[in-house]
């Protein structure tokens, strides 16, 4: 059941029309927060849920600068404080690791601009909110394991990824005790996007301790338990079900 508190918490979660977004933007919502669900498309759907969640939504293009600044801005005017950013928008690019002329400079930039460098002016753009937090702002990147591990979908996306899991603690050691920093770093997730994964999936229903991959809901909850502590600070989670013990 979702409060109604004129004095609740305000989160702003990235990428939350769909799949683990969604995910976390419901599950806070859940938990009594005022959500800001924002994307990049699919304008609709986000004034669907915010609608639903009895929050508000803003769509921006997190690859430009003026606007993601301008998304965390819109959060301010529209509630008057921010007291969660949770970096979960992000893109990725299949390349074959070994193909090294098919990941291309383009590529690389691309991949940076959006899964390391919009966190990193979200976060910068979100600071004085988040320092003014009661109790403490608290920001959750959601990374991969593919940034702890050398696999993933490309090199450049992996590489984006590892970048992203070291700001976070580089940010943890920065910003506390007002501001915790921590990451999520979700294996393969059951999703719309991971449907035709085929390999994958049997890989993880194999050798994963938990014999499936994650669901939305399963990093929703670890967001929700960052969210909600205040001690835990520069972790990065790694949630493979166990496939990173075999």
């Amino acid at each position: 059941m979702r409060l109604e508190q004129a004095d609740a918490r305000v989160a702003l979660v990235t990428g939350s029309t769909s799949g683990i977004g969604q995910a976390i933007a419901r599950r806070l919502a859940m938990d009594g927060m005022r959500v800001v669900v924002h994307s990049r498309h699919s304008a609709e759907a986000g004034e669907a849920l915010a609608a639903e969640l009895g929050g508000t939504y803003v769509q921006a293009d997190l690859a430009v600068e003026e606007e993601a600044r301008g998304l965390v801005e819109a959060a301010l005017g529209r509630y008057g404080r921010l007291d969660v950013l949770v970096n979960n928008a992000g893109i990725s690019r299949r390349i074959p690791h070994d193909d090294l002329a098919a990941a291309t400079p383009a590529d690389w930039r691309h991949l940076l601009e959006v899964n390391l460098i919009a966190p990193w002016v979200l976060c910068t753009a979100a600071l004085p909110a988040l320092r003014r937090s009661p109790g403490g702002g608290s920001i959750v990147n959601i990374t991969s394991h593919a940034g702890v591990r050398p696999k993933g979908a490309s090199v450049p996306y992996a590489a984006s990824k590892a970048a992203l899991n070291h700001v976070t603690r580089l940010l943890a050691a920065a910003l506390g005790p007002e501001v915790r920093v921590n990451a999520v770093a979700p294996g393969l997730v059951d999703t719309p996007m991971t449907k035709d994964w085929a390999q994958a999936h049997e890989l993880w229903r194999e050798r994963a301790p938990m014999r499936r991959p994650a669901r939305p809901a399963d990093v929703a909850e670890l967001v929700a338990s960052l969210i909600a502590g205040s001690y835990l600070t520069g972790e990065v989670i790694v949630l493979d079900g166990g496939l990173n013990l075999t």
